[in-house]
């Protein structure tokens, strides 16, 4: 059974003015994801800042959003690590934090061969009981699983049960549904990508677009899935342009700025990540506005 249909959002991790994280802030939005209909939360990943966050801190905010959420949707936690015993200790705190699945993102900086990542992937797996979707997003981590790699693992180790693609190739995706015959539940890792890859298999989206409008691109998918894919396509295009706004500079500093443009007070970034250069911001700010998103 897959961890989640949807749209389930790759959440940003609020942060107060001196830089700490801001759980009362991570509260509040979690309770806005869940009201806007987002099918599952997606904890420190690459757009929570996941790799300048302590351990510590990491660790707390996969509980505080499992205390929050209360099962009422699932929370998948980002524990990937490019050390393998460092995956397992933070997988392992994850689920006794009480975490329904756990995202792995490919260790990146030590380019691994297929065959090491699926000996690290296995490894972690075999110390959880957990589902886990792995997350394949070379352009970050500088290292990509083949297609092959993604459906082994899915085949062969239990609580391995799918990827979160976010090569932007659409051909490989092909691949992995081609090669799986049901094996492997693929979300996109793209929000410009999402109709496309439902319409390969895919069980939905791990979006950044879901952080300002929930509700809008839950509809994406759910449309799709109810048999409309009509109207799924007609909003996957309508809003292509904030997407790509929300990308204009590396995620998560759009997405932090947008919502801060909304009135939400997410606070800043982590360094070395910087605030949105202002043309690029005034580009998103129009893009907001088109769509029809109030800015405070």
């Amino acid at each position: 059974m897959s961890i989640f249909t949807g749209a389930g959002v790759a959440l940003i991790t609020p942060m107060k003015e001196d830089g700490s994280v801001n759980y009362d802030k991570l509260e509040e939005i979690l309770e806005f994801q869940i009201a806007g209909g987002s099918d599952a939360i997606i904890i420190c990943g690459t757009t929570g800042e996941a790799s300048t966050l302590s351990h510590e801190e990491h660790i707390s905010c996969i509980r505080y959003a499992c205390e929050v959420t209360k099962k009422r949707i699932p929370v998948i936690a980002g524990t990937g690590s490019n050390c393998t015993e460092t995956s397992i200790y933070l997988s392992g705190e994850a689920q006794k934090g009480g975490a329904d699945g756990l995202l792995l993102v490919t260790p990146y900086y030590n380019k691994a061969t297929q065959n090491g990542l699926k000996a690290h992937f296995t490894k972690i797996a075999e110390s959880v009981k957990v589902p886990i979707l792995l997350y394949n997003i070379p352009g970050r981590t500088g290292v990509s699983m083949s297609p092959a790699t993604v459906v082994d693992l899915c085949r062969n180790v239990p609580n391995i049960v799918g990827v979160k693609d976010a090569t932007g190739d659409i051909s490989e995706v092909a691949d992995v549904m081609s090669l799986s015959d049901g094996a492997v539940d693929l979300y996109s890792g793209n929000d410009d990508q999402i109709t496309p890859v439902l319409s390969l298999g895919g069980k939905g989206v791990i979006s950044v677009l879901s952080n300002i409008l929930p509700a809008q691109t839950h509809e994406i998918t759910a449309s799709y899935m109810r048999g409309d894919a009509d109207t799924s396509r007609k909003l996957q295009l309508q809003y292509l342009p904030l997407i790509r706004a929300l990308f204009c500079e590396v995620n998560p500093i759009p997405v932090k700025k947008a919502m801060n443009l909304m009135g939400m007070e997410v606070g800043g970034l982590r360094m070395p990540l910087s605030e949105m250069e202002p043309a690029n911001a005034s580009r998103l700010a129009e893009e907001m506005r088109k769509v029809g998103i109030e800015l405070k």
